[in-house]
């Protein structure tokens, strides 16, 4: 069948494909079990040939690489479900921005583009539009925004050439361009560097199957990724939205092209403004169309706006601790969400699920939702725990994707061209200087000498301008006389 068992109340609980791609979300607080929920979900999708993209966290969702083994306590839970298990390993391919724990994940600057940078740099809307002035200008001069030194160099450009580019494309103050270089700095600090260059991420990369079919469960080591998260929800933002552009319009499937999960979803929507957060709606509403199912994990369900939770078909609530008021609060507001089951006491049964239980919903044929069910969820075939590096470097060893990834690029880009034309206008002026020194000593000797003789030079008048200056002198004296000496002789002779 092509479904996936997540596990079993009075009934069976299945997730079914054809409407997994109307997302889902996975939710409950520390240590009741969403790891392996996540495990369990990712291990189905990549039997029915759906390549998977998730992001570990933890470190723990790498043991999907390896095969389970058999213990009394999995023993036990697999007795109580009456379902059949086997060891299973699936098809990983390793990831990492820092390209320490698997291939490298980059994009460029223009991949990115002003209005996500924004956002990672924490920009007012006032640098926000200088930002884009700067992106534009770079179009507009075919230089290329690869990585972060091009984007500094752009920036510098803009810096100096400030007045011709506000009268192009409108005001950019140099205070402005000043905050937005101070927040670079910051960001490369962060280690962002690491993530801007080539070769960029081809997502096709992503949905890919094994030679027997399956799909490959792409995994983003994120334990470092998610100490900068900002960077991690942007990042995996990007990705959604390249997603979302790239990929042609699908219609309904038999079963997703790729399944996306966002953990630590929160992080996405931390003072996200508003406009941010109706472009996130927008995608996860129509990406859908794409063929791709997103599933958001997170403690509790209100991490997520309602507006996007909304679009949330299938769901599995964990265990929420109703410690606090707002615990309470949001365990009403989860039980309220669910499709109403008489046999369940929803508000009840949220704070007293066992680690490994989950109330679960799912759209079921037509499109209905399954009324939710207290469910024990089935275990994956998978180890449930971390790997080590050995493991990890074999697995990293066999990527089909490696080749591609593991060798850094930097072709000629903004900072290329924009370091030679500044070094061609310097070696025109320095040519332009030993021009204008050379030309007195190319008139120098007799000739030179007889010319300022007669021409003068800057400092001394020549020999025609004095005569020419005596003369005039001379005549205007001569007038002068020959005016008074008529004038009075008038006088006189008037006498």
């Amino acid at each position: 069948m092509d479904d996936i068992l997540i596990g079993k109340s009075d009934i069976e609980v299945w997730l079914r494909a054809r409407y997994a791609n109307r997302h889902g979300m996975v939710a409950g607080a520390t240590g009741t079990g969403k790891s392996v929920t996540l495990m369990l979900l990712a291990e189905g999708f990549s039997r029915l040939g759906v390549p998977v993209f998730l992001a570990d966290v933890k470190g723990d969702l790498a043991g999907l690489c390896q095969a389970g083994a058999m213990s009394d306590r999995l023993k036990a839970r697999i007795d109580q479900l009456g379902i059949e298990w086997s060891p299973n390993a699936n098809p990983v391919v390793f990831w990492d921005i820092y390209g320490k724990l698997g291939h490298p994940v980059r994009a460029t600057v223009s991949e990115m583009g002003p209005t996500l940078l924004g956002r990672l740099l924490e920009l007012n809307d006032t640098q926000q539009g200088v930002l884009e002035v700067v992106f534009k200008c770079a179009d507009d001069e075919g230089l290329l925004l690869l990585d972060l030194k091009d984007l500094r160099s752009m920036l510098a450009f803009a810096s100096e050439n400030a007045k011709a580019i506000s009268q192009q494309y409108g005001l950019i103050s140099p205070a402005s361009l000043a905050a937005i270089q101070r927040a670079l700095l910051s960001l490369e600090q962060a280690g962002a560097d690491h993530f801007f260059g080539e070769p960029a991420l081809d997502l096709a990369d992503f949905m890919r199957q094994d030679m027997s079919g399956r799909g490959i469960i792409n995994i983003l080591a994120a334990d470092q990724l998610i100490l900068k998260p900002k960077l991690y929800s942007t990042f995996l933002l990007w990705m959604l939205s390249e997603l979302f552009e790239n990929l042609p319009e699908a219609g309904d499937l038999d079963r997703p092209k790729l399944v996306f999960f966002f953990d630590e979803a929160h992080l996405l929507f931390a003072d996200a403004p508003a406009a941010l957060v109706q472009r996130i709606e927008q995608v996860v509403r129509l990406i859908r169309s794409k063929g791709v199912g997103v599933y958001f994990c997170s403690q509790n369900p209100d991490d997520v706006p309602q507006v996007v939770l909304g679009q949330m078909g299938n769901r599995v609530q964990h265990a929420l601790r109703a410690f606090t008021p707002r615990d309470q609060k949001a365990v009403r507001a989860a039980a309220e969400t669910f499709p109403p089951n008489p046999q369940v006491d929803v508000v009840k049964a949220i704070t007293e699920l066992g680690v490994g239980e989950a109330l679960v919903t799912t759209l079921q044929d037509g499109g209905k939702p399954l009324p939710v069910q207290r469910t024990l969820i089935a275990s994956p075939g998978c180890r449930i725990g971390t790997i080590s590096d050995e493991e990890r470097t074999t697995i990293r060893s066999r990527s089909p994707v490696g080749g591609k990834y593991d060798t850094e690029l930097d072709r000629e880009s903004a900072f290329e061209l924009l370091a030679a034309r500044a070094q061609n206008a310097a070696e025109q002026t320095s040519t332009s200087k030993d021009k204008a020194k050379q030309a007195p000593a190319e008139e120098g000797g007799l000739m030179g000498a007889a010319k300022d003789l007669l021409f003068g030079t800057k400092r001394r008048q020549g020999m025609l301008e004095s005569m020419a200056k005596s003369a005039a002198r001379n005549a205007g004296n001569q007038i002068s006389r020959s005016i008074m000496r008529g004038v009075l002789g008038g006088i006189f002779k008037s006498r």
